[in-house]
C-alpha cells in the first residue's frame, strides 16, 4: 500500500476512535434526560425539553458512533455464507459492497446538506451549494455581521419547546460523512487484504 494512503487509514481510524469514544457516553445523557422527564412529569409539571432533546442526543449518538462502529466491524451483517468464508474472500465482498454503502451515505448527505441550508434559512431560489459557497465567502472577506444577513429565517421545530433545528441537522451532516471518510478507508483496507497486505 503506498504510504499516503496508510497515512490517510490511520489518520481517519484515529478520528473516529476519539469521536466514538466521545459519543458513546452520550448514552449517559440521554438517560439522564429521560430521567428527568419521568421525574418531572411524575412529581410536578412536565418539561417541554425533554422528549426533543433525548431526541438529539440519540441522533448525535447513533451517527457519531457510526464511523467507529464501521471501523469496528460490529455493523450488522447477514452472516449465512460470510462467517464461513476465508478472510480474502470476505475483503473481496467487502471491498464490493462498500461502494453501494457509500452510494446511501452521498445521498444521505446530499439531502441531509440540503435540509440543513433550509434550517438556515436558505432562499428558495437559490441552490444548497451555491448558498453554502456565498455563506462562507462572506464569512472569511466580510465578518459575522454580514454573513448573519445572509442567513434566512432559522427553521423551528414546530413542538411548544420549539428549538433552532440546525445544530441536529449540521451534526448529521457531520456524521455522516464521516462515515463516508470511514468507508474510503475500510475500502482501502480491503484491498490491502486481497493483496495480502496486514493493515
Amino acid at each position: 500500500m503506498p504510504k499516503p494512503v496508510l497515512a490517510y487509514i490511520r489518520a481517519i481510524d484515529a478520528m473516529n476512535r476519539f469521536i466514538g469514544r466521545i459519543a458513546m457516553y452520550l448514552i449517559f445523557v440521554l438517560v439522564g434526560v429521560l430521567l428527568w422527564s419521568s421525574i418531572s412529569k411524575t412529581l410536578f409539571s412536565p418539561s417541554h425539553w425533554t422528549l426533543e432533546t433525548a431526541q438529539f442526543v440519540m441522533v448525535a449518538y447513533y451517527v457519531l458512533g457510526g464511523p467507529y462502529s464501521i471501523q469496528l466491524g460490529s455493523n450488522v451483517r447477514m452472516d449465512l455464507f460470510y462467517g464461513g468464508w476465508s478472510n480474502k474472500q470476505k475483503a473481496w465482498m467487502d471491498a464490493f459492497t462498500v461502494f453501494f454503502l457509500m452510494f446511501y451515505l452521498g445521498v444521505l448527505l446530499y439531502g441531509g446538506l440540503s435540509s440543513f441550508a433550509y434550517s438556515l434559512g436558505q432562499p428558495y431560489n437559490v441552490g444548497t451549494y451555491e448558498f453554502f459557497g456565498d455563506l462562507i465567502r462572506t464569512l472569511f472577506t466580510q465578518g459575522f455581521d454580514a454573513a448573519g444577513e445572509k442567513l434566512g429565517h432559522l427553521e423551528r421545530s414546530s413542538t411548544a419547546w420549539r428549538p433552532h433545528l440546525w445544530p441536529v441537522k449540521s451534526l448529521l451532516c457531520l456524521g455522516i460523512f464521516l462515515m463516508l471518510l470511514q468507508c474510503l478507508a475500510e475500502l482501502f483496507r480491503d484491498l490491502g487484504r486481497i493483496k495480502g497486505e496486514a493493515i
